[in-house]
């Protein structure tokens, strides 16, 4: 088998760590490791794979020379949008984990399960884009969905963890915790979140839009319609919720004028859909939830349930870890299908 030399910008980062575990686990045909951060973070050691790199300073030259074939971008919108260019430019494809590249016409935005065929599309920019965490695991449930019955509407609620902000956002909440618990927590810093995260839910995920939505709202209603290619409404709100790892979301799915939803079709549908695992037992107590979610690489979905005003709905419950699904394993999963489309060519 042919390995290929990779590149990782934001090594230090909570999905950079991520990214090594998930190529590791899934033994990706690496041949060299160049994983890059800023001069801060310089010198320090990564693992992968049973081998030990150092992490270099991202710089506009440090590709050059390097034969690398995939570079994994999770280091903010800014880093991509001045550093991919040359990534590009030394001959290596970039799967690119920021928001900046996702509604670029000429740049595909990927979820391997719903889309693969829009891996092609790279070579127009020399750049794939990993979508928000949130739309990728709404996606793979909406996807067998709208094959079954077609979609007409989409209403979604998220809950969404404390590691969508980072590093920070995690460390905030175990900091916020621990002063709870020492009576001390009127005093805790508020820095990473609006509010206190502890304790709390925060109902405004990044920055408010003239419509009255949040920018990560707008996120899943244009990213949902690019992936899928699909015109049909989506509505979101999106929550900070005290919870460390996986994104839960409460999601409504109106289908077309006529259809009449069966459970059971819908069900069977997203058990057998790839990566997918329905978990729907209330009598034994069995949903989906972070606890059970957090550290796989499946969309977990339960409380399968028809509407009972309208025959055409359906209500479920998802959730995912978002770190994985939501960003590292997907784009792990971007780079191996499109390993396989080289391959083929």
């Amino acid at each position: 088998m042919k390995k290929y030399n990779i590149a990782v910008v934001g090594a230090s980062g909570a999905v950079g760590e991520e990214l090594f575990r998930v190529l590791e686990e899934v033994k990706f045909p690496i041949n060299d490791l160049l994983p890059l951060a800023s001069a801060n973070s310089a010198g320090i050691e990564v693992e992968c794979q049973g081998n030990t790199y150092k992490i270099e300073e991202l710089t506009e030259s440090v590709f050059e020379g390097r034969d690398i074939d995939i570079a994994f971008f999770s280091a903010g919108g800014s880093i991509s949008a001045h550093y991919a260019k040359y990534a590009v430019e030394a001959g290596a494809v970039v799967i690119d984990n920021t928001s900046h590249f996702r509604m670029d016409p000429d740049v595909p935005l990927v979820v391997p399960e719903v889309n693969p065929e829009d891996i092609e599309l790279w070579e127009d920019t020399g750049i794939i884009a990993n979508p928000n965490c949130s739309t990728i695991q709404m996606v793979q449930l909406l996807k067998p969905l709208h094959d079954l019955y077609g979609i007409k509407r989409v209403d979604v609620s998220t809950y969404q963890a404390v590691s969508g902000a980072g590093k920070a956002g995690m460390e905030e909440l175990v900091r916020q915790m621990q002063d709870f618990f020492a009576f001390k927590l009127d005093e805790s810093e508020v820095k990473a979140f609006a509010h206190k995260i502890a304790l709390n839910v925060i109902p405004q995920i990044d920055t408010p839009q003239p419509n009255g939505y949040t920018k990560e709202e707008m996120k899943m209603v244009n990213e949902t319609n690019k992936i899928m290619h699909t015109d049909f409404a989506v509505s979101a709100t999106c929550v900070r919720v005290p919870v460390l790892r996986s994104h839960s979301e409460s999601i409504t799915v109106t289908f077309k004028e006529g259809v009449d939803v069966s459970v059971a079709e819908a069900r069977e549908a997203l058990d057998n859909f790839e990566n997918v695992k329905v978990v729907d037992d209330l009598e034994t107590h069995q949903y989906p939830m972070p606890i059970i979610s957090t550290d796989t690489d499946y969309t977990y979905v339960g409380r399968i349930r028809k509407d009972i005003f309208a025959e055409n709905i359906l209500h479920m419950w998802g959730v995912a870890d978002q770190v994985r699904v939501g960003a590292a394993t997907n784009a792990v999963r971007i780079a191996q299908k499109w390993i396989k489309l080289q391959e083929n060519i």
